[in-house]
C-alpha cells in the first residue's frame, strides 16, 4: 500500500586519519635523485589537480560527502516543514505544520520567538479532509501587494486531500483571510494534493506539489485567484521507480537559465529513525524534464543528494528556499538526536558551483 509514515508531529512536539609525521631519511639511505624528485612533483601536481576537480563535483558524485551544520539559533527552535520569508517590515516569519499553521518571528534569523498561529480557528472546510482540522506544509510568498499562504489538509495514508490558500497585507499571524480550495485530489487520482510550493516563470504562476503515490506534480495557477486554472494539465516532475514512491515536499527556484527542483526523499516524521534527505535536479523549462548532474531524469529516480542527516541532525527535509540580502537560504527541519528527536529549524546558506547547488 502506498502509505506515508503513520503520524505527523505537532508544532510543539567519518574520522580523519592521523597526519603523517615528518621524518628525516634513515641513516645510510641517500636522498632521492633529481629525476625522482621531478616524478614526485609531477605526481603531487596530478593529485592536487584531481582533488580540485573532485571538490567541484556536485555532492551526489562524491563518495566522501560531509555536510555543514545548520546556523546556530536560539529561542523557539521547534518546527516542522518550515517556510521562511523576510516581510516588508524587515522581520522574518516562519510558518509550519501543526497548530493552525504555527508562526515564529525573528529579526536576525538567529533568535526566534513563538508568534502564535496564522489562524485562530481552522476554516470549516478543512474538516472535510481530517477530523481535527490539522494543516500541513505551508508555503509563503509575496506578489501583487499581498502575501500568499498555501497549505494542505489531508489524513495519513490517503490522497483524499486538498491544497488551500489565504492572503494577508502584512504576512503576520492573525492577519490571514482564507480563500478556500486551490486544488484537490481523490482516491481515484494518481497523485496527492499536498505539500504545495508556488513559483513564477515566464510571466505565469505555477504550483508544484505531491507526496508518495506517483511523486511530484505541477499545475498552472490563475494569478488573480491563486487557484488552479480550470482543466489545468497536471505535469509530472519527479518520482521513484518502486512503490511507495517516497518523494514529497517539492520546492522550485530559478538561478540563471535553470529551474532547480528540490524534494524530500525517504522516511519523514519518525524522530531519530527518520531517513529524510534533500535531493535536487534542474531543467531549462519550469515543467521539466528535470535531471541531476549525471543527466539522470528525476522521473527515473535521479536527483543529486544535497543534504542528508549527519551527527545530531537527523532526517533533514521538509525544505523551502528564501532569499534575503542577496543570499539564498535553505530552510528545513531535522530531528535532534541530542534532544530526544525533537524536530527543529535548520537554516543553511546555499551556494552555486558551475550552476549546481552546494550547502554552506
Amino acid at each position: 500500500m502506498n502509505l506515508r509514515p503513520p503520524t505527523r508531529l505537532p508544532r510543539r512536539a567519518g574520522l580523519r586519519a592521523p597526519a603523517d609525521r615528518d621524518a628525516a631519511p634513515a641513516r645510510g639511505i641517500r636522498p632521492p635523485s633529481a629525476p625522482a624528485r621531478t616524478v614526485s612533483l609531477a605526481r603531487l601536481s596530478v593529485t592536487l589537480l584531481a582533488a580540485v576537480l573532485v571538490a567541484l563535483l556536485p555532492a551526489s558524485a562524491r563518495a566522501d560527502t560531509t555536510y555543514p551544520d545548520p546556523l546556530p539559533i536560539t529561542g523557539q527552535q521547534i518546527i516542522h516543514d518550515p517556510t521562511v520569508l523576510q516581510l516588508k517590515s524587515g522581520q522574518y516569519v516562519a510558518y509550519s505544520t501543526g497548530g493552525v499553521i504555527g508562526a515564529r518571528l525573528s529579526i536576525d534569523l538567529r533568535h526566534w520567538d513563538d508568534a502564535g498561529n496564522a489562524f485562530a480557528q481552522p476554516p470549516s472546510w478543512w474538516y472535510e479532509y481530517n477530523a481535527t482540522g490539522d494543516p500541513w506544509a505551508p508555503d509563503l510568498s509575496y506578489r501583487a501587494g499581498r502575501y500568499w499562504l498555501y497549505y494542505a489538509v489531508s489524513s495519513w495514508g490517503t490522497n483524499h486531500s486538498a491544497i488551500g490558500v489565504a492572503t494577508s497585507r502584512t504576512g503576520l499571524p492573525g492577519s490571514w483571510t482564507d480563500h478556500g480550495k486551490v486544488l484537490t485530489s481523490e482516491t481515484t487520482d494518481s497523485w496527492n494534493a499536498i505539500d504545495p510550493a508556488v513559483v513564477r516563470a515566464d510571466g505565469r504562476l505555477w504550483m508544484s506539489f505531491g507526496s508518495y503515490w506517483t511523486g511530484i506534480r505541477m499545475v498552472e495557477l490563475d494569478p488573480a485567484t491563486g487557484k488552479a486554472l480550470p482543466a489545468a494539465q497536471v505535469h509530472h516532475l519527479a518520482t521513484r521507480p518502486d512503490a511507495p514512491y517516497a518523494v514529497e515536499g517539492p520546492y522550485i527556484v530559478r538561478h540563471g537559465r535553470y529551474y532547480y527542483l528540490f524534494a524530500s526523499y525517504d522516511t519523514c516524521c519518525a524522530g531519530t529513525n527518520s531517513t529524510y534527505k534533500i535531493r535536487v535536479g534542474r531543467s531549462t523549462a519550469i515543467t521539466g524534464p528535470y535531471v541531476d548532474s549525471a543527466g539522470k531524469p528525476l522521473l527515473e529516480g535521479g536527483g543529486d543528494l544535497l543534504l542528508a542527516g549527519h551527527g545530531r541532525y537527523i532526517g533533514t527535509g521538509g525544505e523551502s528556499v528564501f532569499r534575503t540580502r542577496g543570499q539564498d537560504w535553505l530552510a528545513y527541519h531535522y530531528y535532534d538526536a541530542e534532544d530526544n528527536g525533537t524536530p527543529k529549524l535548520g537554516l543553511n546558506r546555499l551556494g552555486w558551483v558551475h550552476d549546481w547547488l552546494v550547502v554552506k
